[in-house]
């Protein structure tokens, strides 16, 4: 009897590969109470033992050496994390040794890919919430921001870490799952250990509040880290496969510039001095959750070398589907369908007998009724195989020894069950299964604007958030084709960039015919400034849905990250544009409380009415997906609503009363309607409206008039109508908002 390698289990529906695709959606609300308390226990799960580099330990524990910077716990910890992902490219790279047939070096590359793939798809998208309206300001949270605005190439679509690796899969011909990353848990190529590590690195990236320091630990652990390790096999046969420098999470994005494993570090750095245990805890749980995914990993590939392995592992996958025929059909005294039944938990016997039946020739897989006549147009099992389902049968056949021949194996055979020492057991998290605890709305505006300045929710907040947009989209509705400055009618396939020209030419005739007009008083300048504090030191809130991984780098959505980018600075803090914003406000000796604070939302010198917008655009920002066109539209409204006019009327009442003019000069300029931010949002725009089918149907407004509708009411939401009658359409926010006039 031929001995076979055992496949590696079916990929079920694992915990790990459930909470992948729960935490990839750019919406999703993960609990809080048990859920994070199972996270904080997965990450204290690391392996025990004397040749783990992951810790070492001494008399009190895992090395708690100060490092450079006077913190500890890192010292040895970013040296081991290279030195063993070093060591452990060269071990996969070796596995193409003695490789001689093309067969099998394709299906190590194929493999490799795909084990990655999970990881390398999102690279970098952890932090992806770790910037808030609430921290925007901050000097950790911008250095976040500096990283993550390089892994997801802000500015260019398609230029995210994640897309380098999916133009790998692409040329693989590899890619039909992996348009949304989430899809990816459906390949059946892929095993469930793979999800491990990317799984729970999302389900922190949405608990941002509670994981930040160990979100960072694990990430400098990956830079630390660099390519994959088994990615460096797939760079051995394929070295102009990819683009390797954008593959590598440490690596730098131009020639000569700064690395973002120093970005990382410096990230790192800004937290403050009570955080750094927590970072060692994130770094030394990647390097262990990396070093096992690794040795799984590195095991399959090993095996696949024998071509038995994809063989079996095939038979197993299709012996469900397989077994409802061949009932007829005897091989050996039982029927195949028999045989099929058992293979779908052990296919080793399967393949003894098909490798002694009539469809196989051994060592000749063109002479092979089972990858000929079978399957061929006349055939009984006609597209019962893909082509690659066929390669694999054809390497299995020509690997097997003729008559009297002895055949040899590429590894360890099936008996061979010894697991690697680091291995552990994936996580489970039972409390995701329970109702989340549902929390409390907002009582008032001002603790909802206090609220919303985090991530995180309850389904409590969730509800009235989503509420409160739908009442104020009902709100804007309200005599919309009565309305004036609105965008056009109809969107018309010539995009919006004309019509944008001539918003533009009005602001600039506006000015000027009221250049005679007196400019404000300084204390009304000094009112509207402070009611305005609100709204601007939240500046790009609606927007920060577009900080989700594949959002920030898609067609539609990438000049929306790049405006938040702006919005903030570009991670300097002399270009933030809440920090300017308050040195204007320091200049008109206004000390206003942390953003962030509730104490800020209860600053006695804020009228209520000064949260009404600001908590609309705390809300609608976290329904990307739900509220894309309103998003779209508001964002052209905002972006254009001072360039060429308020912003230059401003502009001369600041001057006039010896204020700095720096935060309206810098928007007038970068909300410009030629290369700007005004700019940035028709294209948005016209790139979301180009994919909306435009058919109309019998006695029906089509799908293209219903979206732009839906964008146009978006435009208007900047500014809705006030009126009673408006109100009304709205009775939720009447109710919210009657008790607070």
């Amino acid at each position: 009897m031929l001995t076979h390698k055992a496949a590696p289990p079916a990929p079920g529906p694992g915990a790990s590969r459930n909470l992948y695709v729960r935490a990839a959606d750019p919406e999703c609300s993960l609990p809080g109470g048990r859920f994070p308390e199972e996270i904080r226990a997965e990450l204290r799960r690391i392996p025990a033992g004397p040749d783990d580099p992951a810790t070492t330990t001494g008399p009190t524990g895992p090395d708690t050496a100060n490092d450079e910077a006077g913190r500890p716990g890192l010292t040895g910890l970013t040296a081991r994390a290279e030195d063993w992902a070093a060591a452990e490219r060269t071990r996969f790279r070796a596995l193409l040794d003695d490789v001689t047939a093309d067969g099998t070096r394709d299906t190590l590359v194929r493999r490799a890919t795909l084990g990655c793939a999970p990881l390398a798809l999102l690279s970098g998208a952890w932090l992806q919430w770790l910037s808030a309206p609430g921290n925007a300001d901050e000097s950790a949270a911008l250095r976040i921001l500096t990283v993550y605005a390089s892994d997801v190439g802000a500015g260019h679509p398609r230029a995210s870490r994640g897309s380098a690796f999916l133009a790998l899969l692409r040329q693989l011909l590899l890619s039909e799952n992996a348009v949304p990353a989430s899809r990816l848990a459906l390949d059946p190529r892929i095993g469930d250990d793979a999800f491990h590590l990317p799984a729970l690195l999302l389900a922190m990236s949405r608990r941002p509040d509670d994981f930040r320091a160990e979100i960072l630990g694990a990430d400098l652990c990956l830079r630390h880290a660099g390519l994959p390790p088994a990615l460096a096999l797939v760079r051995e046969a394929l070295p102009g496969g990819a683009d390797w420098s954008l593959l590598d999470p440490g690596g730098a994005r131009e020639e000569g510039g700064p690395t973002d494993l120093s970005r990382a570090r410096a990230a790192v750095d800004a937290l403050p001095d009570a955080e750094a245990d927590r970072v060692v805890t994130g770094f030394t749980w990647a390097l262990a959750a990396l070093r096992t995914w690794s040795a799984g990993l590195y095991a399959q590939l090993d095996a696949a070398r024998d071509p038995a392995y994809d063989m079996a592992e095939l038979m197993r996958l299709r012996a469900r589907e397989g077994s409802v025929y061949h009932h007829d059909f005897q091989v050996e005294g039982r029927s195949l369908s028999d045989w099929l039944k058992q293979a779908r938990t052990d296919p080793g016997p399967l393949l003894d007998v098909l490798s002694r039946s009539r469809l196989v020739k051994p060592g000749r897989s063109k002479s092979s009724p089972l990858v000929n006549g079978l399957v061929s147009e006349r055939g009984p099992m006609f597209r019962v195989f893909s082509p690659e389902d066929l390669t694999v049968i054809r390497r299995w056949i020509d690997s097997l020894p003729a008559a009297g021949e002895e055949r040899e194996t590429a590894g360890p055979d099936a008996g061979d069950t010894k697991e690697d020492a680091t291995a552990t057991a994936a996580p489970r998290f039972p409390s995701l299964a329970v109702r989340p605890a549902e929390g409390r709305a907002p009582a008032d505006l001002r603790e909802a604007y206090w609220m919303l300045q985090r991530r995180t929710d309850t389904p409590a907040l969730r509800r009235w958030a989503v509420g409160y947009v739908q009442d104020w989209l009902a709100r804007s509705r309200h005599g919309l084709d009565k309305a004036e400055s609105q965008l056009p009618a109809r969107w018309h396939r010539s995009g919006l960039r004309p019509w944008l020209a001539e918003q533009h030419d009005l602001h600039g005739q506006e000015f000027e015919d009221g250049a005679e007009t007196p400019v404000a008083s300084r204390a009304d300048l000094v009112d509207s400034t402070v009611q305005l504090a609100p709204l601007t030191l939240i500046d790009g809130s609606w927007l920060q849905g577009f900080t989700d991984y594949e959002n920030a780098s898609s067609e539609i959505g990438f000049s929306l990250f790049e405006t938040y980018w702006d919005e903030l600075g570009n991670g300097e803090e002399k270009l933030n544009h809440p920090l300017i914003y308050r040195e204007v406000l320091a200049e008109m000796d206004v000390l206003l409380p942390p953003t962030g604070s509730r104490e800020f939302s209860r600053w006695p010198g804020f009228r209520d009415e000064s949260f009404e917008l600001p908590v609309y655009w705390l809300c609608v920002g976290r329904f990307p997906r739900t509220f894309l066109p309103e998003v779209l539209g508001l964002n052209v409204a905002m972006e254009l609503s001072g360039v060429g006019g308020s912003y230059r009327r401003a502009r001369l009442a600041l001057k006039e009363h010896g204020f700095s003019t720096r935060f309206v000069d810098i928007h007038n300029t970068i909300d410009n309607v030629s290369t700007g931010h005004s700019a940035w949002a028709a294209d948005a725009v016209d790139t979301f409206m180009a994919t909306v089918p435009a058919t109309r149907t019998t006695g029906a407004r089509s799908g293209h008039e219903d979206v732009w509708e839906r964008v146009r009411v978006g435009y208007r939401s900047l500014n809705p109508p006030r009126t009673f009658l408006a109100r009304q359409v709205a009775p939720r926010m009447a109710r919210t908002l009657g008790g607070l006039r």
